[in-house]
């Protein structure tokens, strides 16, 4: 019997700032403008597959989750490629970071399952990498999980998305409707957060009055930096803007967020990092990351700065902005 083994890596997104874009009945057409930050870690997936079936077995490393997303995407998956439904599939999935805080997980967790599928059925990497971006877009606006992770992450590094959707749709997954643009230097990050709480995106997305408050913060907010070239030398007003964002839209006083950037703001001004560092809130979970004022800056040891947040009773991880794709 052959057995069939693949595997996807697809790192985190953290959104800084976005709109909410969902009223086309197009699922490639919805999703969000905005900006943020793409991670080297995320998850990992390794799929096997087996003749003598139609099914799929899920486990998880560490911590479980639900399963549901995975069948999903093996659906859309098989809905493509009609090869993927004759296996009987074992899927293991590797998380960096927890579901439901900002991290954008679930578009990672699902772009990194959909590219194990297809290297295990021996799809060619562009079109592979292209078809996991746009399962991924479908099964997050299905299920209100997600709007723009996907189009972000296909940019990867930081990244700004200029129009809403996904990044490849069609049967011969052409560009768009969704666009974005990234860069990156790898500058270090540390992410933290608040263990045993988190809110779920659809609370947000799907609630008429947050919609309305999130998305005119937003374009105010991509009216600075959705003009111009994209590029290291705007890391500064990408900050400025997204403390904008959170104050203007309300989710700075929502989920105790306040309280968590002030803990986080104490631990920094009360370290050797005062002045070196910025903590942004993560959308839209109850998290923060903390990153150089200076996207050059990388000579500091963020590590320090973690075992203080640690103290204070946070959840830390040492990160990088990951590469362009």
């Amino acid at each position: 019997m052959v057995t069939r083994l693949g595997r996807g890596h697809c790192g985190a997104h953290l959104t800084l700032l976005f709109t909410v874009e969902d009223s086309s009945s197009e699922l490639e057409s919805q999703g969000s403008t905005g900006a943020g930050i793409c991670l080297e870690d995320g998850v990992d997936a390794i799929a096997r597959g087996e003749e003598g079936g139609s099914s799929l077995a899920v486990t998880f490393q560490g911590n479980k989750h639900d399963s549901e997303m995975y069948q999903e995407v093996l659906d859309e998956l098989c809905s493509e490629i009609p090869e993927a439904r004759e296996l009987e599939w074992e899927l293991t999935i590797m998380m960096d970071l927890p579901t439901s805080q900002g991290f954008g997980m679930s578009a990672s967790g699902a772009i990194a399952a959909a590219m194990s599928f297809q290297r295990a059925l021996g799809i060619p990497n562009e079109e592979c990498l292209r078809r996991s971006f746009l399962i991924a877009h479908r099964v997050e606006r299905k299920r209100s999980s997600g709007l723009g992770d996907t189009t972000a992450l296909a940019a990867g590094g930081v990244e700004r998305r200029v129009v809403a959707g996904s990044p490849y749709s069609g049967p011969l997954l052409e560009i768009g409707p969704g666009r974005s643009h990234g860069w990156s230097q790898g500058t270090p990050v540390l992410v933290c957060w608040k263990e045993e709480t988190g809110t779920p995106t659809s609370r947000y997305i799907d609630n008429t009055r947050w919609k309305e408050r999130i998305t005119s913060a937003g374009i105010e907010q991509m009216s600075v930096i959705g003009r111009g070239e994209w590029g290291p030398e705007r890391w500064s007003e990408l900050i400025e803007c997204a403390k904008s964002f959170v104050e203007e839209s309300g989710l700075l006083d929502d989920a105790s967020r306040s309280d968590l950037l002030a803990s986080v703001n104490k631990e920094i001004s009360n370290s050797d990092f005062d002045g070196d560092v910025t903590a942004l809130l993560c959308m839209l979970g109850e998290s923060v990351v903390v990153v150089p004022t200076d996207a050059n800056n990388d000579e500091g040891d963020l590590g320090a700065l973690s075992v203080f947040l640690e103290d204070s009773g946070l959840a830390t991880m040492l990160s990088r902005v990951g590469g362009l794709p």
